[in-house]
């Protein structure tokens, strides 16, 4: 065995000697929390990383402890200050002593915290993401959709469990007005790790079936503000910035104000608070069409009342126009009238005229006057006789006189003409 060789032990307490005197004071050091957890003593253990900007991968590593007594008043403190518990996943400026322990190895050793780092860096971390989306062109689509006039199907991302979700149901199916709304749970974690992707899973299957609803609502009740790490993230706030349908916000924090409030159509501090929004927005809907419906019942009666007037001057000059046409007829009735009557009189005299011609015509040839003249008829069987080839001997014949009639019989008949009685 060499002379000059150490125990693991005389190592390690020269280490922790070498680090003592050279590192005698403490320090202000930046890193991220992991896997912070308290023992029933009180004491705080945790891991502090620093990781690549780029790929985000753990490029150093440190263990750390924060005593009871200290860790009471710090964790107090970075609450006050910041509205969030001391946990894993932030980013924060610590003070620290360094300590090497011949057993535990190297440790940091918290003494003091400034909360306004972290303050900052979740405010710069949310401005990056907020920067990224305005780049990509997203950040206010989502805002830019307009709410249906009738939003009553909603579609509701929340943990079945949470009492938000209830005063949410509760706000929402007993509003004063009477409205009815319709509701569909999808679940989804709403803390933790799990959470972002559980949230996009949600959307995704209500994307699945928009044509269901009108508006989405994503609800969380009350929690540390530390639980608010999932609503900074880009991938939720692209999903909701691009969703198709307006997405009303409520995870419980009226003081934080997160990426996904940012993004979404409207935020509201409470999950109760978004139920009154949508209860708000039907009433003023239905303000509107009552009022809509005043002003059509008022229109229309104007237009009644407008037409009948319009109706009852067209009727008289109708009447008017009748009166005058009727009174033209009847002028051009009596005038064809009198022109008939005219017309016929004079037809009627020439007839007159006519028969009274052909009159006195039949009268000239009338047998009557030919007696009247000394001529005689011969007559046989009733008819007139005309020649003698109608006559036989033999024959009775009459002969009509101007002042009588003879009967006679025909004993000779000669072709002459003459013949004998």
């Amino acid at each position: 065995m060499p002379e000059n060789s150490l125990s693991l032990t005389e190592l390690n307490l020269r280490v922790r000697d070498a680090i003592r005197d050279y590192l005698p004071d403490t320090y202000w050091v930046r890193a991220e929390t992991s896997d912070v957890r308290r023992n029933r003593n009180g004491h705080c253990y945790l891991e502090f990383l620093e990781k690549d900007s780029v790929d985000q991968s753990i490029v150093a590593k440190a263990r750390g402890v924060i005593w009871s007594n200290t860790y009471e008043m710090l964790s107090a403190y970075f609450l006050s200050e910041t509205g969030q518990q001391f946990t894993s996943g932030l980013n924060v400026l610590v003070c620290v002593s360094v300590t090497f322990h011949e057993l535990y190895g190297y440790s940091l050793t918290v003494v003091d915290i400034d909360p306004t780092f972290t303050l900052g860096e979740i405010a710069r971390n949310r401005q990056l993401v907020i920067n990224r989306l305005e780049e990509e062109g997203v950040l206010t689509l989502n805002k830019e959709l307009k709410l249906p006039e009738l939003t009553n199907r909603i579609a509701v991302i929340s943990s079945p469990t949470a009492a938000g979700y209830e005063d949410f149901r509760d706000q929402l199916y007993n509003n004063h007005t009477g409205f009815v709304f319709y509701t569909k749970l999808f679940p989804a974690v709403m803390q933790g790790d799990l959470s972002e992707s559980s949230i996009i899973a949600a959307l995704e299957k209500i994307f699945l079936n928009k044509d269901l609803f009108d508006a989405v609502a994503i609800i969380r009740g009350g929690g540390a503000s530390a639980d608010l790490n999932c609503f900074d993230s880009y991938l939720l706030a692209n999903n909701v910035a691009q969703f198709p349908l307006p997405v009303v916000s409520g995870i419980g924090h009226e003081r934080d104000v997160t990426v996904l409030d940012v993004v979404s159509h409207t935020r509201a501090k409470t999950p109760t608070a978004v139920a009154e929004f949508f209860i708000t927005h039907l009433t003023k809907t239905a303000s509107e069409l009552i009022a809509l419906q005043d002003r059509t019942i008022t229109t229309s009666e104007k237009i009644i009342l407008r037409e009948r007037t319009d109706l009852l001057s067209l009727s008289k000059e109708v009447i008017h126009r009748s009166a005058l046409r009727i009174q033209k007829e009847n002028g051009d009735v009596e005038k064809l009238t009198t022109a008939m009557n005219n017309n016929i009189r004079q037809q009627m005299q020439g007839q007159f005229h006519l028969l009274e011609r052909n009159e006195q015509y039949i009268n000239m040839i009338s047998p009557l006057n030919i007696l009247k003249r000394g001529y005689t008829l011969v007559l046989k069987n009733g008819k007139i006789v005309t020649s003698t080839d109608e006559i036989e001997e033999g024959d009775t014949i009459q002969t009509r006189f101007r002042d009588g009639n003879i009967t006679s019989e025909v004993i000779n008949k000669e072709a002459s003409g003459d013949s004998v009685l």
